[in-house]
């Protein structure tokens, strides 16, 4: 994963410029992806079935199978959260 790195600040009224808007837009999605991510872990999904599963192993890397599982559920739509989170996003930058 990249480093984090801080959003520039806007004034009000200036608008976004495509890469403000990129940049919103991709931090709305792994928002997403990671509130996705913990709604399937609280579902149950990755935990080991019987005593002859993948073991402590899958325990321990049942995480990132649900987050890349996540990050491809918010590629193809999601449940809508980004889209809201975006536009909320882009009121408030616009005052």
């Amino acid at each position: 994963m990249p480093p984090v790195t801080p959003l520039p600040l806007t004034g009000p009224k200036m608008g976004l410029g495509p890469d403000r808007t990129a940049v919103l837009k991709q931090k709305s999605q792994e928002l997403e992806a990671a509130f996705l991510a913990e709604m399937l872990s609280f579902a149950g999904l990755g935990e080991t079935e019987s005593s002859f599963s993948g073991g402590i192993g899958e325990e321990q890397f049942s995480s990132f199978l649900r987050q890349e599982q996540a990050k491809l559920m918010v590629q193809h739509g999601g449940i809508g959260l980004a889209e809201q989170i975006f536009q909320s996003l882009v009121r408030s930058q616009n005052g």
